[in-house]
């Protein structure tokens, strides 16, 4: 399949901080990559370049066939960008915020209104259609951001951290919008920092750190990288832990991980239900009370402190390398 998303080679700075160290990815077209990262890894700087919106310092990218940097205006004729914070106009109503966008593409009132309305009832919004956005609440507006993202029907989108803030069932929900989209043919670069989001809906995933893409795969070939299972264990009381973690250390294949206010311990073993047993009757012979223990595949949370040392992702990009792009964007500097 042809690439609907390549780039090569991605290098861009904010003083000190080089937020991009040559980054290239491909997207064939109608698939889905997943961009993962900790906070500050390049995720957003990374879809900024290729929207457009932000001009690297070196290297090339080319969306729907388009030179980005050559032919930007054409590039944004054929994409759609929803960002972590939904961009849409408080004092219009939700169907005035779609028309607007359409008719800033050039359609017809009449298609824009028809669209408006179209999208409105796909994204569940049609009874509040007639409201003003502000009175919308943050899942609502959610919804009516990607919406507006997808007025143009673009044949390449770009959904950065799309279901931040939402509650499960709205997360649910935008997932199978999601999945429609791609099913109807739409090539998506998607930035996340839910682990079982990319594992739903990515055919592929890129994992970037410190501005570097440092794997890349599918989700089945990531957690095989990193080998064998997991034994979780969750004590009864925390005070047990460093006893636990003792009687555990024989059978750990890597180092542990802890959640004190959980008291739960994840340890690297191999060996399957032989070794799940060995370490209850372990744990059972040293008196530590267990309120449950189970043996697991890796998950992605795994891969990714197996790859990048960090726990887990954050909330955004936007508190590391990245609030070093908006502040200077805000500045007029970029």
């Amino acid at each position: 399949m042809a690439g609907a998303i390549e780039a090569e080679g991605l290098v861009k700075t904010f003083g000190d901080v080089r937020a991009l160290d040559g980054v290239s990815l491909d997207v064939p077209e109608g698939t889905v990559l997943g961009l993962l990262g900790p906070n500050g890894a390049g995720k957003t700087t990374t879809v900024r370049v290729l929207t457009t919106l932000l001009k690297p310092d070196a290297g090339r990218a080319v969306v729907a066939g388009v030179d980005v940097l050559k032919h930007p205006n054409k590039v944004r004729s054929l994409i759609g960008l929803s960002g972590q914070y939904a961009a849409v106009d408080e004092y219009l109503t939700g169907r005035e915020n779609l028309q607007m966008v359409g008719e800033l593409y050039q359609m017809s009132a009449r298609d824009a209104k028809a669209r408006a309305l179209e999208l409105l009832e796909w994204f569940n919004l049609s009874e509040a259609a007639n409201r003003t956005a502000k009175t919308y609440s943050g899942g609502m507006r959610r919804r009516l951001d990607l919406a507006a993202a997808l007025v143009v029907r673009p044949p390449v989108m770009f959904l950065d951290e799309p279901t931040t803030g939402l509650d499960p069932r709205n997360r649910m929900a935008l997932w199978e919008v999601i999945e429609t989209l791609v099913e109807q043919g739409t090539t998506l670069l998607l930035t996340t920092q839910y682990l079982e989001e990319a594992d739903r809906l990515a055919h592929d995933i890129a994992v970037v750190d410190h501005g570097k893409v440092i794997a890349r795969g599918t989700a089945d070939q990531l957690k095989a990288q990193i080998g064998g299972e997991r034994i979780e264990v969750v004590l009864q009381d925390a005070v047990a832990l460093p006893e636990a973690l003792a009687a555990l250390a024989p059978y750990a294949k890597g180092e542990p991980a802890v959640e004190q206010h959980t008291r739960r311990i994840t340890v690297p073993v191999s060996g399957g239900a032989r070794v799940l047993a060995d370490v209850i009757r372990e744990l059972d012979g040293r008196d530590i009370v267990i309120n449950d223990i189970g043996l697991r595949r890796p998950t992605l949370d795994d891969v990714f402190l197996s790859l990048t040392g960090h726990a887990t992702l954050g909330d955004d990009d936007e508190n590391g390398a990245d609030t070093g792009t908006e502040k200077t964007e805000k500045k007029g500097e970029v």
